[in-house]
């Protein structure tokens, strides 16, 4: 990190290379940001047997971790736009920091609600900034970027429950304080890179003050139709998404009759293949235009989503594979897409569509919970499964982008 700072301040045009010790650095610190996040529902079970926690006050500290995590993004990004703030990243994980240590210890409710709120508001400081950061890092490859930057996320969100399982559930409690040791190692990294991000913001004020004057080069009703596209995405990948990772184990179960052992090895099939596709969608939306990596990446899953409620058990898996690697290549692809329509937003949008992603995804969960009590496991998924249809409608957004080859 520090040859970086010191070529950078010796070297005006380094900022045209992309900076993948910094890419990996802040992937690394969304690793440990969203393995903290992950923590909080794994608590629940220990919390309700402690306590004696309803499971309406259980949904409580759920909306309100939330609303911290998800609703505030935009506005921490908006506000970052205009007063950009390199060593927020690092604070923000010490709020996160601050929450976990009080999780730890609280044995009020209130005082619970308190915690996770601040772990919520560190998330809402850390993703919009972070973001931000891969894009100047990228070097041009903003979707390759993004991509590094989400899979370190996926990576995290897959981790934190296995760890929970491994650290809370045996020892209660006060084993969560053992996870601010990831949140003190991911501010102290985070200072490094808040050094790196300084540097950044002298060497393109100019730039940033040609976008403000620039912008896409869409008419403001052109933008906003292309937003609403990207959003109507959104709903289709973090539905169909929250339909596979909450319910496609007991999909499993009721049509198969397989363990929970076995169906819990076919989820993680479709999470691996769901993190290989995010890698590989930055690659593909840099090389070949970012719309036609949305519109691949959502319809080109219908195919295999379509036929999956109708198989047999290997076909299932073997599509559920399929449709997760496809699928998955669209988020870095969406959100570029998106900041490429609002340059000088950069903050704003970052935390407007990552706001989303977190928000869709427990919609779509608590969604589709309801549908299966009314009616069946099989017809959540047979209607589930039409949703990446809704991918057609991006062929109507405008190309920001040459198809051209780098090469």
């Amino acid at each position: 990190m520090k040859g970086i700072l010191r070529r950078l301040q010796g070297h005006p045009r380094i900022g045209e290379a992309t900076a993948y010790p910094i890419l990996f650095t802040i992937g690394f610190c969304h690793l440990l940001n969203d393995m903290i996040q992950s923590v909080i529902p794994a608590m629940y079970p220990v919390l309700k047997e402690s306590y004696g926690f309803t499971f309406a006050q259980i949904g409580l500290i759920t909306l309100v971790f939330q609303l911290t995590s998800s609703i505030f993004q935009p506005f921490v990004g908006a506000y970052a736009d205009r007063h950009p703030q390199p060593y927020s990243l690092s604070m923000g994980m010490c709020l996160s920091l601050a929450g976990l240590l009080g999780l730890a210890f609280s044995t009020r409710y209130a005082a619970i609600l308190l915690t996770v709120a601040l772990i919520g508001g560190g998330s809402s400081v850390f993703h919009p900034e972070a973001s931000r950061v891969a894009q100047m890092a990228s070097g041009g490859r903003k979707s390759l970027a993004q991509s590094i930057f989400q899979v370190g996320g996926n990576g995290g969100s897959a981790v934190g429950p296995l760890l929970a399982a491994l650290v809370i559930l045996p020892y209660g409690q006060h084993a969560v304080g053992w996870f601010a040791a990831a949140a003190l190692a991911a501010s102290l990294i985070l200072v490094r890179v808040g050094a790196w991000y300084s540097l950044m913001l002298d060497r393109t004020r100019h730039l940033r003050q040609t976008l403000r004057k620039t912008g896409c080069g869409l008419s403001a009703r052109q933008t906003r139709r292309a937003l609403a596209i990207l959003v109507t995405m959104l709903f289709s990948k973090y539905f169909f998404t929250a339909c596979m990772t909450s319910y496609f184990t007991f999909f499993l179960i009721e049509k198969f009759g397989i363990s929970v052992r076995q169906s819990q090895f076919c989820l993680f099939a479709f999470l691996a293949a769901f993190a290989t596709g995010t890698l590989l969608g930055g690659f593909l939306g840099d090389r070949y235009g970012r719309k036609y990596v949305i519109l691949f990446s959502i319809l080109g899953a219908a195919p295999f989503t379509l036929a999956l409620p109708y198989l047999g058990l290997g076909w299932t898996v073997a599509t559920a594979v399929a449709s997760g690697l496809i699928i998955a290549s669209a988020f870095s692809a969406i959100l570029v897409y998106a900041t490429e329509l609002k340059p000088d937003k950069v903050g704003m949008i970052s935390g407007v569509f990552f706001g989303l992603m977190f928000g869709l995804g427990g919609i779509g969960s608590a969604f589709f919970g309801w549908l299966a009590d009314r009616t069946s496991i099989g017809f959540v998924f047979r209607i589930s499964s039409l949703l990446p249809l809704l991918g057609i409608i991006a062929v109507r957004l405008p190309d920001l982008q040459s198809g051209k080859k780098k090469k």
